[in-house]
């Protein structure tokens, strides 16, 4: 029987995951699927969670705007998850519903990948937005040793994520101490990138355009820099591991990733 999976987000046509995915399915040889799915909404989204329990589906990963509602109607979560009070992983199995959070350890692998050079522990990290990515970034990093601060445009927002993850509330003057600088935000934040330590790394956690125009600046300097591809690549390995029951092949997603993007290697 054809073991299925999928991601499911709202809007989910521009995902990248059932590519990776899939090139991980064929070159493992598995009898398996990976679709994306686009819920309306919440009770679209449940009727899919139900599914699962019902035993259509083996695994789910999750993007917005459900992750939080991911979390919530799982019956046991990983500590991760609960930290991040979010899930972008769902694992159904005799009925039950198991989340975690895999976005973490996505951005942990793209900076070994990337930035190999970087070692966090006990420097100063500074995330730029206070959503639901910079809440991943704040656990992961955390989790990692990082002194993490949060700017955020609005203090109240960055307030309660720091002070729920434990992190700082920090002002545009940190940013000349860090070590490694996180755009969780939607949008190309407004920084000067000229005020930023000659060794900083920047990482941008989206990956369309790959080339941000963050990481461009960044680029301008000599900086290293991270995409946001490495990231979703990153955080697909252990939902692949997680889904499936074997390790993802040793094939070049990214290069087919990339391809569709319309990106050069």
């Amino acid at each position: 029987m054809t073991m299925l999976a999928g991601v499911a987000g709202q809007p989910i046509a521009h995902s990248l995951s059932p590519l990776i995915h899939t090139t991980w399915i064929a070159a493992a040889g598995l009898d398996a699927a990976y679709h994306a799915f686009g819920p309306e909404d919440a009770a679209g989204f449940a009727a899919m969670v139900a599914d699962g329990r019902a035993g259509r589906l083996l695994g789910l990963n999750v993007t917005a705007p459900f992750k939080e509602q991911a979390l919530a109607l799982a019956d046991e979560a990983s500590a991760t998850a609960r930290t991040c009070g979010s899930a972008n992983l769902l694992l159904f199995r005799d009925g039950r519903v198991r989340a975690d959070s895999t976005d973490g350890a996505g951005l942990m692998a793209a900076l070994s990948e990337q930035a190999p050079q970087l070692d966090v522990r006990r420097q100063t990290v500074v995330i730029l937005g206070a959503g639901g990515a910079a809440r991943a970034a704040v656990a992961g990093l955390k989790a990692a040793g990082a002194d993490v601060g949060v700017l955020n445009r609005t203090r109240a927002r960055a307030e309660a994520l720091a002070e729920e993850l434990g992190a700082t509330v920090v002002e545009a003057t940190v940013l000349k101490e860090a070590a490694l600088v996180v755009n969780a935000l939607s949008v190309p934040p407004d920084l000067d990138v000229s005020r930023l330590r000659d060794d900083a790394v920047l990482m941008d956690m989206t990956y369309r355009p790959l080339l941000t125009p963050f990481l461009q600046q960044g680029r301008s300097r000599r900086l290293t820099t991270v995409d946001g591809l490495a990231m979703l690549i990153g955080q697909a390995r252990p939902s692949f591991r997680a889904i499936f029951g074997v390790e993802p092949p040793p094939v070049d997603v990214r290069a087919a990733a990339l391809k569709a993007l319309g990106e050069t290697p």
